[in-house]
């Protein structure tokens, strides 16, 4: 069976069953107008009125007067368990940049599985839309617009280290872990870039700068893009 792709040149919005408002949807939807539900975030879709390009899970979350809403052409049924809602979907879409909303608050172990799909899947640049900020993981290279004074944290997800420009304290060598070293708390002074050697940094910025974050992922070199790891998921979503 064929894997069912969602493929857009354009950034797309990822909608998810966690906290957020119809505000936060707004909010992404234009700067990302393509949307996509991983299961229950179709409920989300609904409160705010927007049409969803996919739903992709294994729909345990979503209502079935929900799902009988959306064309069975757009259902991409993903069986297995061993994934979050958030990997399935995520993982079965193609797009310069996920815009991702609703996968914040709640459970504090449902927002560490969210981080963990950041580093487990580089390959697909993803911005996890909260509150007061966004995370996403750090390209290989990137330039980001942050203003004099942004807050700039830097949290590791594994052995990882880089340099910088624009940071009130530069981390050019230092040697981040989880469990030796972390970042949070840095200050920009200026726009800021950063080289990482390893796809295993998180950066969080004020929500204020999501636009220019998302003109920085979309729009970088191939080169700065992390390859995919190694696929540990192969079951095919069902029709």
């Amino acid at each position: 069976m064929t894997m069912q792709i969602v493929h857009s040149f354009d950034p797309i919005t990822l909608l998810g069953g966690g906290e957020a408002s119809v505000a936060d949807v707004m909010d992404a939807v234009a700067l990302a107008p393509t949307c996509v539900a991983a299961d229950g975030g179709a409920e989300l879709a609904d409160r705010a009125d927007v049409a969803v390009a996919a739903i992709i899970g294994d729909f345990d979350s979503v209502s079935p007067q929900t799902l009988a809403r959306i064309p069975p052409d757009r259902q991409i049924r993903v069986s297995e368990q061993d994934s979050t809602d958030f990997d399935k979907a995520l993982r079965h879409i193609e797009a310069p940049v996920v815009v991702a909303v609703g996968f914040t608050g709640g459970r504090v172990d449902h927002h560490l599985a969210v981080l963990h799909v950041l580093a487990a899947r580089p390959e697909r640049p993803c911005i996890v839309l909260g509150p007061s900020e966004v995370t996403f993981l750090c390209p290989s290279d990137v330039t980001l617009p942050t203003e004099d004074g942004d807050t700039v944290s830097l949290f590791p997800l594994g052995p990882v280290g880089g340099v910088s420009e624009g940071l009130r304290w530069p981390i050019e060598g230092l040697r981040f872990d989880p469990a030796t070293r972390i970042g949070t708390s840095n200050m920009a002074t200026g726009p800021v870039s950063l080289q990482m050697d390893a796809p295993c940094m998180l950066v969080i910025l004020p929500r204020a700068r999501l636009a220019g974050v998302i003109r920085a992922l979309a729009c970088a070199p191939q080169a700065a893009r992390w390859p995919a790891r190694e696929i540990r998921y192969t079951d095919p979503p069902q029709p």
